[in-house]
């Protein structure tokens, strides 16, 4: 009753600057607009389900529609009802319910601290499905982005995510370190902890000697045919699963803004529901819309607050960036959240999410920098609407947390060097080089939505965020075609391909170019180079050499101050059929723990060397209790089917393998 009173109390103040404001919405005094403020009240909640589910069976466009004028359609009846209030035009009516809206919500903000209250309290109102089997319980696996294992430490130790930190001091639930596997990108992680293996996905983007092309993990046609390599129809989703914002379905039924399967474009009236019903709120898309606007001013504020005060290292901050985190930490949590909660509340039996928010502000910020750990801050709010959810949901819900990968940082190559990896090797070959070293990883977060947004997934936004995307994979004055060599970026993390049909050996590429190899471990910039050569995959540092077969080391052991699973993690990356002639991994150092990212980020992953492949899964003791370290994503799938297992899950897929 309270919350009722609140809000009403919110929108007639609201309702109040705008008649105050806007010409054409008239009223004779105060009383008609505190009367109308409860009206639209109970008008909206007979009204937004009917729009809602008539925009879900009409289509993406009938979705639009409501989106900008539902609440407008709510505020015209209520003002038919109430005497003493008008506006001049149905146009007026759109104005102003949108401009109510934006003061609402931020007078709400005001009032609540900036707590999530009101969202939640939308999401929580979700009627319950009924389930055919309400006694096996449900997990949401939550994958916030490129969180390293200190970095959870930390965090939980400073009380900056007291969610998790009243989670653990309960015992409700325990975090755990996971080694991840070379390369530590979210293409390989999500592949292997959702299907079982990272076979096949060498970096964040390879070349393809079956295709003849570079692939590109967030690109949706890319994604799709990466999943399919990969697939076995037992990923661990499979079992009446949900996949939301992720790269790879994990053979989920359902999956929603996800690269690989954009369910929505081919017509998914329960996927509209959920975004009409979000999106029509008047605390819906216009809450995400000024939180967006907030948080591109944030982000411009930081920028500068960095430039000012010299923060080294650090990187430019453009207003693409801004644009990028802002989506990602507003627009696309809310919609993650929401996706979220719909499917609780219709008693999906697992569901995987992928929550960016950290990773995108780390990567230009830095993994510890304030900004960055701030984010987590915001996602522990997530994590306690998700908590609220679960008690209403109507099978019970254990949420399980993990990363896909950590973070380093360092100044990037290129600033400390003043020179491209790109540059380098064709200085080193005199061959006709093309180098793709600009970062994308933002853009295709974009994409998914526009795509999942659209009928087809051919919205003019969505070809826009791609021709961004050709650009970088087709930088000016290149060509990929007629090159030598092909060399791309992935964190600290450099791939040379040859682009011919068969990988080559170290010895022809030292036959070839023989002064590449020498060349490049003799740059301050690079630690060491990995090849297959006739004797198996080797390891070349400036002073030595180690082959990962035998472990025989001859001079200075190359990975000397890399750890002592880096080994095995290079060895199987280099042995992986897809990967380049030439790994070619930055320097670190073990004092400050800084790497050096070929692409122009502060925060990267995709190498070896400082907290990128300390990874983290914090869940109930008697659920995952590992005995022994959990190295690599194919592991630690393990045990989260096997939490799948010993909740009921999975039975008939079993049968079908007998």
């Amino acid at each position: 009753m309270l919350r009722l009173l609140v809000t009403w109390a919110l929108t007639f103040l609201a309702l109040l600057v705008t008649a105050a404001l806007l010409p054409g919405f008239t009223s004779t005094s105060w009383w008609p607009l505190a009367a109308a403020s409860a009206v639209a009240g109970l008008v909206g909640m007979v009204v937004r389900p009917v729009l809602v589910h008539v925009a879900a069976v009409i289509g993406w466009i009938a979705v639009a529609v409501a989106t900008l004028i539902g609440q407008a359609v709510v505020m015209q009846i209520a003002m038919d009802i109430v005497p003493g209030a008008s506006f001049d035009s149905f146009w007026t009516a759109v104005a102003a319910a949108w401009m109510t809206a934006a003061f609402g919500t931020l007078l709400a903000w005001l009032a609540s601290a900036g707590t999530d209250e009101s969202f939640a309290a939308s999401l929580l109102r979700i009627k319950p499905s009924e389930i055919p089997d309400p006694d096996v319980d449900g997990v949401v696996f939550v994958q916030l982005d490129g969180v390293a294992f200190p970095v959870m430490q930390w965090v939980l130790q400073s009380g900056t995510m007291p969610t998790l930190r009243r989670w653990t001091d309960e015992g409700s639930h325990a975090v755990h370190e996971w080694t991840v596997q070379m390369p530590c990108t979210t293409p390989a992680s999500q592949q292997a902890i959702l299907h079982g293996s990272a076979d096949g996905v060498p970096a964040f983007r390879w070349y393809d000697r079956e295709l003849g092309r570079v692939l590109v993990a967030n690109r949706p046609a890319d994604a799709s045919i990466i999943e399919s390599r990969a697939s076995t129809g037992h990923g661990l989703l499979a079992d009446d699963g949900v996949s939301v914002s992720n790269l790879f379905t994990g053979d989920a039924p359902k999956a929603s803004m996800t690269m690989s399967r954009l369910e929505v474009a081919r017509g998914s009236r329960r996927t509209r529901q959920v975004f009409a019903r979000f999106l029509i709120r008047p605390d819906g898309l216009v809450r995400s819309f000024s939180r967006t606007i907030a948080e591109m001013a944030r982000e411009r504020f930081q920028a500068t607050r960095q430039r000012r005060l010299h923060v080294h290292p650090r990187v430019h901050r453009s207003w693409t960036f801004a644009g990028l985190r802002a989506f990602s930490n507003c627009l696309l949590r809310d919609l993650n959240t929401a996706v979220v909660s719909e499917e609780m509340m219709r008693g999906a039996r697992s569901i995987y999410v992928d929550y960016v928010d950290y990773d995108e502000i780390a990567h230009h910020a830095g993994g510890t920098r304030i900004e960055s750990l701030a984010a987590l801050g915001g996602l522990d709010q997530v994590l306690t609407i998700l908590e609220k959810v679960a008690q209403r949901a109507p099978r019970n819900y254990h949420l399980v947390l993990l990363s896909d990968h950590g973070q380093s940082q360092g100044e990037p190559f290129a600033l400390r060097h003043g020179i491209e990896l790109s540059d380098l090797c064709r200085s080193l070959t005199d061959s006709q080089t093309t180098g793709i070293e600009a970062g994308i990883e933002g853009w295709g977060r974009v994409d998914s939505v526009l795509e999942d947004l659209g009928r087809t997934g051919t919205t003019a936004m969505q070809q826009a965020a791609s021709r961004r995307v050709d650009k970088v994979l087709k930088p000016e004055g290149t060509d990929s075609e007629g090159a030598e060599l092909i060399v791309l970026a992935s964190g600290n993390l450099g791939l040379v391909y040859v682009p011919v049909a068969e990988r080559l050996l170290l010895e022809e590429i030292e036959a070839q170019w023989p002064a590449l190899v020498p060349g490049l471990v003799a740059h301050p910039g690079v630690g060491f180079v990995s090849a297959l050569s006739e004797a198996g995959p080797v390891v070349i540092g400036r002073d030595g050499r180690r082959h990962l077969t035998t472990g025989v080391v001859e001079g200075v052991d190359p990975l000397l101050t890399f750890g002592d699973h880096a080994p095995a993690m290079l060895a199987t990356a280099t042995l992986m059929e897809r990967a380049p002639e030439l790994y070619v991994n930055s320097t670190f150092d073990l004092d400050t723990t800084e790497v050096a990212a070929f692409e122009p980020l502060v925060g990267c992953h995709g190498g070896l060397g400082g907290w990128q492949d300390r990874g983290f899964v914090l869940a109930p003791p008697h659920l995952l209790a590992p005995s022994e370290p959990i190295v690599g994503g194919d592991e630690l799938h393990q045990h989260l089917v096997a939490i799948l297992t010993a909740l009921g899950h999975r039975t008939e897929l079993q049968r079908s393998t007998l």
